[in-house]
């Protein structure tokens, strides 16, 4: 099990990055728009920075959803490799079926 801190910490930068999506999309496509004024992309960009910075998807870490650990994540099962392992063990993931030859 991980640190409870660290996995509280990831739902905060995951309640924040949805808080303020939609401000930070509009920043950035003002920020790259070719069309407008090198000074007005460049107060977009002082702008965006004056956002949270756990506002940023890249700040979430992919984390177990039964142990909270951040290695060894399964994308499309939302687990670690040993909770998968376990759990398909037990036969607890329909579907899963242990290999063997």
């Amino acid at each position: 099990m991980a640190k409870k801190s660290s996995i509280e910490k990831n739902k905060h930068r995951e309640k924040l990055v949805k808080q303020y999506a939609a401000r930070r999309k509009r920043l950035k496509t003002l920020a790259e728009d070719q069309t407008l004024t090198a000074e007005e992309r460049f107060a977009a960009r002082l702008k965006l920075a004056e956002l949270p910075r756990n506002s940023s998807a890249v700040r979430i870490r992919n984390r177990c959803e039964v142990s909270g650990r951040p290695r060894g994540f399964i994308g499309k099962m939302k687990m670690s490799r040993i909770a998968v392992r376990d759990l398909g063990s037990r036969g607890q993931i329909p579907g899963l079926v242990k290999s063997s030859w």
